[in-house]
C-alpha cells in the first residue's frame, strides 16, 4: 500500500493550519509543515495538530519552503527500507483555501500508474472557475499561458499549489526559484524531464484568502521569472521569435527609409543606418537563440 506524506508550506498561518493539517491526516501517513520564519504561534500550532515542523530561521519564500520539504521526504526515503518510504506527496497550503477532503482523486492517478505528477486545477470541467474573482482569472489566464509556452504543457491552473508527486519525480525538481514562481518551475521541470503530468479538478475557498502580498505585484513577479526561465529552457522563443521581429522590422523600414532617400523625398541617411542596426540586432538574437537551443538540445541528449 503507498504511504502518502503532505508538505504544507506555511507562513504566519496559525489560524486555519490546525484544521488544515488535522484534516490533512485523514488521507495521509504524516503531514509535514515547513514554518518559513513566522512570527505568530504557527511552529506551535503545527506540532498540536500533530505535524512535524521543519523551521525557517527567517521568511525565505514559498519555494524554499518546498525545497526544505521535499529534501526532507528525498532524506527519509534514502535512510529507511521500502516498506517505510513515502511513495506519494502531497502538497497543500496551509491558510485552508484547498480541500484536504480531494486529497484521494489527486493521488488516484499516481496509485494507477496513470500520471506521476497530478496538478489539483480550479478551471477543469467538473471544478467551480465561477468561484474565481475575475481579477485573478485575467491574471491567471497570462500565467497559464506563459507557463505552457515555457515548459511545452498544456496546463489549465499553473500556480496551484495542491499537487501530488510520485517519490521518484523528487529527483528532477531543481526547486531553484524561492517565491511563488516554483509552481510554474516545477511544471517546467516535469515537462524537461518527461514526467506525465495529468490534472484533477478541484475546489478553493476564496473567503480564506491568508495572503499578504499585492496580487498585481506577485503576478508580474511570476510572470517575469517565468519569461526569464525562457532564456535557457525555450531560447527560440526568447531570442530567436524577438530576433526575428527586430529583424523584419528593419528590413521593411530600411526598404522603405532607402527608397526615399533614392528618390529624393528624404535628404537624411540616419533612419536607414537605424534599419541597419535593427538588422544585425535581429541576426544577433536570431543566431545566439539558435546556439542555445543547440546546446540545449545536446545537453539533454548527454543527460
Amino acid at each position: 500500500m503507498s504511504k502518502i506524506v503532505a508538505i504544507i508550506p506555511a507562513f504566519n498561518e496559525e489560524v486555519a493550519l490546525g484544521s488544515v493539517i488535522l484534516r490533512t491526516l485523514q488521507y495521509v501517513d504524516k503531514v509535514i509543515v515547513v514554518n518559513d520564519g513566522s512570527s505568530d504561534k504557527t511552529e506551535d500550532v503545527a506540532k498540536l495538530a500533530g505535524a512535524e515542523v521543519i523551521s525557517h530561521s527567517s521568511n525565505l519564500g514559498k519555494g524554499q519552503g518546498l525545497k526544505s520539504g521535499f529534501n526532507f521526504v528525498h532524506a527519509f526515503n534514502e535512510n529507511n527500507n521500502y516498506d517505510e518510504f513515502f511513495s506519494i506527496i502531497v502538497t497543500i497550503d496551509g491558510d485552508g483555501q484547498n480541500n484536504p477532503d480531494e486529497i484521494p482523486q489527486l493521488v488516484a492517478p499516481i496509485i494507477s500508474g496513470e500520471a506521476d505528477f497530478v496538478n489539483g486545477s480550479r478551471y477543469l470541467e467538473g471544478s467551480k472557475e465561477d468561484d474565481t474573482p475575475g481579477y485573478r482569472r485575467v491574471g491567471q489566464k497570462v500565467l497559464d499561458k506563459a507557463t505552457n509556452i515555457s515548459s511545452g504543457l498544456n496546463i489549465t491552473d499553473s500556480q496551484s499549489g495542491f499537487r501530488a508527486f510520485s517519490k521518484k519525480t523528487i529527483p528532477f525538481f531543481k526547486l531553484n526559484d524561492s517565491g511563488f514562481g516554483i509552481e510554474s518551475e516545477m511544471l517546467s521541470d516535469a515537462a524537461e524531464a518527461g514526467i506525465k503530468v495529468v490534472e484533477v479538478p478541484i475546489t478553493v475557498r476564496y473567503d480564506l484568502d491568508g495572503s499578504t502580498e499585492n496580487p498585481i505585484t506577485h503576478g508580474v513577479g511570476v510572470l517575469l521569472k517565468i519569461i526569464k526561465d525562457m532564456e535557457l529552457r525555450r531560447p527560440l522563443i526568447y531570442f530567436t521569435l524577438p530576433g526575428f521581429i527586430i529583424f523584419l522590422i528593419g528590413i521593411i523600414s530600411g526598404i522603405w527609409f532607402l527608397n526615399d532617400y533614392l528618390n529624393g523625398t528624404s535628404i537624411n541617411f540616419g533612419p536607414t543606418v537605424i534599419a541597419i542596426m535593427l538588422i544585425i540586432v535581429g541576426l544577433f538574437l536570431m543566431l545566439n537563440g539558435i546556439l542555445l537551443d543547440s546546446i540545449r538540445k545536446l545537453i539533454n541528449r548527454k543527460l
